[in-house]
Order: structure tokens, then sequence, then C-alpha cells
């Protein structure tokens, strides 16, 4: 496997500045195209944006926002962060529908023409029984088949979806970029996640780039980035 072809995204998901400096600190290695996901939980601390919009323009940056709300405001909401020009990844639902998705990316190209839209899925939090639990019918598959036929359709720059229907996906994506979180190294718990996969199975099925954090950033980050580096050799 290539691995400098693949993009690796570390989940960067906690408040603490000084721990969120010693993720990128202990994970940067010239074996891998590693990239830094940020969500709300420090984007919305007191050092997050800031930090963020300092971080150097070589970083490869997602701002994981999964923006959601009538398209009007999703765009208005994109065009706030016309400061932060070193995000080159921005995530919105695809839930929100083909007004909103459009929507966002016309304000995207206004905003920052190098940042990219990915189209949120379903969240791999979820299983079967709770999808049905919030009154879908469709199988998973079936809503992400669906939700990204319509990011392709608004011609989005990416997909987030499980390894689970990369697969999928990848048929209908065809040059679409495909992200797949929930991953885990071998052996390691899947916490409150329901859909996961190991990095290796996820780049099998089709993936372009995963997103893992907790398989690194708890313990001995170095180790285990070492260890991620032999699970895809």
């Amino acid at each position: 496997m290539t691995r400098k072809n693949n993009n690796i995204f570390i989940a960067c998901d906690t408040p603490s500045l000084s721990k969120i400096k010693k993720i990128i600190k202990l994970t940067k290695n010239s074996s891998l195209n590693i990239g830094y996901k940020f969500g709300l939980e420090f984007f919305n601390s007191k050092h997050g944006r800031s930090f963020i919009s300092k971080l150097p323009k070589q970083h490869m940056v997602w701002l994981d926002l999964k923006l959601k709300d009538i398209p009007n405001t999703v765009s208005s909401s994109i065009h706030s962060l016309k400061d932060l020009t070193n995000v080159h990844y921005l995530t919105i639902h695809a839930s929100g529908g083909i007004e909103m998705l459009k929507d966002a990316k016309r304000a995207a190209a206004k905003t920052n023409k190098k940042l990219k839209i990915l189209a949120v899925t379903v969240l791999t939090s979820f299983s079967e029984k709770s999808i049905k639990q919030i009154g879908h019918t469709k199988t998973i598959k079936k809503i992400v088949i669906q939700q990204a036929s319509l990011a392709k359709k608004a011609k989005l720059d990416g997909i987030v979806c499980s390894g689970h229907e990369a697969k999928s996906i990848k048929t209908i994506c065809k040059k679409m970029q495909i992200i797949t979180p929930g991953i885990r190294l071998e052996g390691d718990s899947k916490g409150d996640q329901q859909r996961v996969m190991t990095p290796s199975q996820a780049f099998q099925n089709g993936a372009t780039g995963i997103v893992i954090g907790r398989s690194i950033t708890n313990g001995n980050i170095k180790k285990n980035i070492q260890k991620l580096i032999a699970s895809l050799k």
C-alpha cells in the first residue's frame, strides 16, 4: 500500500491547547501524509480559533464543524471563516439537502478558493437500530448512497462515511475524496463508535483518507504512530 498517496487525519478532540500542541509535535512523520482535524470541542475552546488561524499553511487542516441549517445560514457561517485562510477542508451535513449543499459550495468558492467542502453522511456512532430510532426506514448503506449522490450533484469535493460504505460510494463518487472516520488500530476498543475499521481495511475499501483519533492520541503517541505505519505495510 502506498501510504504517501493517502491522507491520514489525526482527530484533535480535546479543548486542551497543550494536548493539541503535543499531538501535532509527536505525530509529525515523513512516512505519512498527516493532517489535523479540529472539531467543535477545540474550535469553541478559549484558544481554538486563534490557534488554528496561526497553523503553518503547509499543515493539512480540516475544520470539522458539520454545519447544518437553512442554506443562507450555512453560507453566512462559511463566509465568517474567511480569516482562516489556512483551512483546507470543512464539513457540512449531507442531510441538509441539495440547496444547502450547493450554497455551501458557492460560499466556499467566494470565501477561500482552496477550501474543500466535505459532505458528512451517517455518523459512525449510528447502528442500524439507532438510525431507525430517529425515524429512518432505510438501511444505513442506502441512506449513505442517497446522500453521497446529492453531494456529487452539488459538486462537493468529498464524502465522509464509514469504511463499511466506502466501497459502494467509490463506484458513485469516482472523482471525489472519500474520507472514513471510526478508524481503530487492530485490537483497540470501539469506544462510542459502531461502524469501525482498521486503517488498511478502510483503504482497501476505497477510502482516499482516514480519520484516526484515540488509537493515536491516547497513550504513547510516537509508539502508536509506528503501529499505524506497520499496519499499512
